[in-house]
């Protein structure tokens, strides 16, 4: 006897209550403060297809472009209000914000001690959530230096000097009594043939990129802020959105990216060194005493401007970034 439409429709709705629904794909859009082509934003796109590979059919992040599709000082903002969802931004544009990120060039830790339980990745996931903003993780590492036209002799020939500056550089210039100047990346070259800045604050890469370094020859080898700035950012509310097992992936598969970041900047810096020797840039350091200074010089007045903005924080940071 065969069976009815109405007895198969009825076993057919039956079995479409029983099996799971098929979550549908969420789509994320990603952008950077940099050009999606600058070294410096090298591992963005790694990252986003180690998420994209582990959450298959779960979620799909969309990098679609640099400061071109929202400028990279108001992209913080711009996650935090979920008109971007994910944004590769250095912490210094958004300090303002949230001043206790400052911290983040200050850490002495590996991104690896930092995720350890109670740790400084823990407690700045919390204090991004003030903001409306989900810390995911570090997707850069290297040191900054300045460059300079001329070399001084000594670090008290760093005083009344110009430099092209961003919020990263602006207290340890002003310590060092150089003059910081704030000018778009796009417009550095030529403030630096005018004369209007005699240097800058910038990692290795990018500066013979830009062309910068036929104007500058000069680098300082003393590195400073090694742990870098520049992280992943989500909009809280989106996170909030994702489920469990989603959130989970995402903050495993970001462990496990971190150490390739270190690596990658490290082998790169390597190669990056060479080249700028090849180029005739001459990497130059002062007495130790004043190589001393001008380290001290960099960590102190970050930790002296974090103490009037955070003054409750202070104790916390300092043994979470291990100063």
């Amino acid at each position: 006897m065969k069976p009815s439409l109405r007895t198969l429709l009825g076993a057919a709705a039956l079995l479409a209550l029983a099996l799971p629904a098929q979550a549908q794909e969420v789509s994320l859009r990603a952008v950077s403060f940099l050009p999606k082509n600058h070294p410096v934003m090298a591992m963005n796109q790694v990252w986003v297809d180690d998420i994209n590979a582990a959450l298959a059919g779960k979620v799909k992040i969309n990098y679609v472009g640099g400061p071109e599709v929202i400028p990279g000082l108001q992209q913080a903002e711009a996650v935090s209000k979920g008109v971007i969802d994910i944004a590769f931004n250095p912490t210094a544009y958004y300090q303002s914000l949230l001043p206790e990120v400052s911290a983040f060039i200050l850490s002495r830790k590996t991104p690896a001690q930092e995720r350890e339980a109670g740790g400084f990745y823990e407690y700045m996931v919390k204090r991004h959530e003030t903001i409306g903003l989900r810390y995911i993780g570090r997707t850069q590492m290297s040191p900054f230096y300045i460059w300079t036209k001329d070399k001084p002799a000594t670090i008290d020939g760093l005083k009344g000097m110009k430099l092209r500056t961003t919020a990263l550089y602006d207290r340890f210039m002003n310590g060092l009594g150089a003059l910081p100047v704030t000018i778009p990346e796009g417009e550095v070259y030529t403030a630096l043939e005018g004369g209007t800045v005699s240097g800058f604050g910038w990692p290795v890469f990018g500066a013979r990129q830009r062309g910068w370094i036929k104007i500058v020859r000069h680098v300082i080898d003393i590195p400073f802020f090694g742990s870098s700035n520049v992280v992943a950012i989500m909009n809280n509310d989106k996170w909030k959105t994702l489920p469990a097992d989603v959130q989970k992936k995402i903050i495993d598969v970001t462990a496990a990216f971190e150490p390739k970041v270190v690596k990658h900047f490290t082998d790169a810096e390597k190669e990056e060194w060479a080249e700028l020797d090849k180029a005739g840039v001459i990497r130059f350091r002062f007495s130790d005493a004043e190589n001393k200074k001008y380290l001290d010089t960099a960590y102190e007045v970050e930790l002296q401007n974090l103490s009037t903005k955070v003054p409750d924080q202070m104790a916390t940071l300092r043994k979470l970034t291990g100063n």
